[in-house]
């Protein structure tokens, strides 16, 4: 089985600085981290491939991802970034596609979580852009708040034809100790079945100190919503530092499952399979 995380970062601080890194409690990520540094890390987790996730709002940014990936012998894929309500953004999906490691583009991600109105995915500029994006072959990866899951739930329906990945099953309370409304709203969202998403980002959810048991409730809905078919492994490193290292992560994700009593196979689906299948990975 060619294990895959679906959900990592790279940033180079003096190409393209980082203003959300700047406060002091993000000091520990302060700084540059590569592809290379990356494959380190996933090798001591016995992970071989990954997909490469967009940071910042910028077209270069995405370019610049494309180009590492094709030099690379891990990243298999990249979700950049282009603006979906911008007049353009067919011609911009074109040419991120035609330009250089331009056939590893999977898909488009939004820092949705940082727009200020809940209803941000309703409107009817980023419904058209999210159609382009469609009509180019890409997925687009889901990355909202729990408050911003109606609005989520709404588009997903009305654009069926479309593949969704949620990032970071919408970023739970966990150090809260909460599941409502966040679980009966990702059991509506993963009704749709053009939908999957990642078990990934929950570490820097949690309290400081944050035990596998503090993550069951929610990788169980997560589970019990979508399914093993439609999981898929992600680390969020490096930003998952904040709360843990990529190997822990990896080893309480797969005492999860093993918790959830799945198959060999099911557990195959979440650490590989659906990643490779959503995002048409050659692995």
């Amino acid at each position: 089985m060619t294990r895959i995380d679906a959900h990592h970062h790279i940033w180079d601080l003096s190409l393209r600085p980082q203003a959300w890194l700047e406060p002091p409690h993000m000091a520990l990520i302060n700084r540059d981290f590569s592809v290379a540094d990356h494959a380190a890390e996933t090798a001591k987790a016995g992970i071989d491939r990954s997909v490469l996730v967009q940071v910042l709002p910028d077209l270069d940014e995405t370019r610049e991802f494309l180009d590492a990936a094709a030099r690379s012998d891990t990243v298999a894929a990249v979700v950049g970034w282009a603006d979906l309500t911008g007049p353009g953004l067919a011609d911009e999906l074109a040419a991120l596609t035609a330009g250089p490691g331009g056939g590893l583009l999977r898909g488009i991600r939004h820092l949705v979580q940082g727009e200020p109105d809940p209803r941000w995915l309703a409107r009817d500029d980023v419904r058209e852009g999210l159609r382009r994006v469609a009509e180019a072959g890409l997925v687009y990866d889901l990355l909202v708040l729990p408050h911003q899951l109606p609005a989520a739930i709404e588009t997903v329906r009305a654009l069926p034809h479309l593949g969704f990945v949620l990032d970071h099953l919408a970023k739970p309370p966990i150090a809260a100790g909460e599941l409502d409304p966040w679980a009966g709203l990702i059991r509506e969202l993963a009704a749709e079945p053009n939908v999957t998403a990642k078990v990934s980002g929950l570490m820097t959810e949690a309290s400081p100190g944050w035990s596998t048991e503090d993550m069951w409730p929610y990788v169980g809905v997560a589970l019990e919503a979508f399914g093993p078919g439609r999981l898929m492994f992600g680390s969020d490193w490096p930003v998952c530092l904040l709360g843990g290292t990529l190997t822990q992560w990896s080893e309480t994700v797969t005492a999860l499952l093993d918790r959830a009593g799945l198959t060999p196979a099911e557990r195959a689906a979440v650490f590989g399979g659906t990643a490779a299948r959503v995002y048409d990975l050659d692995v």
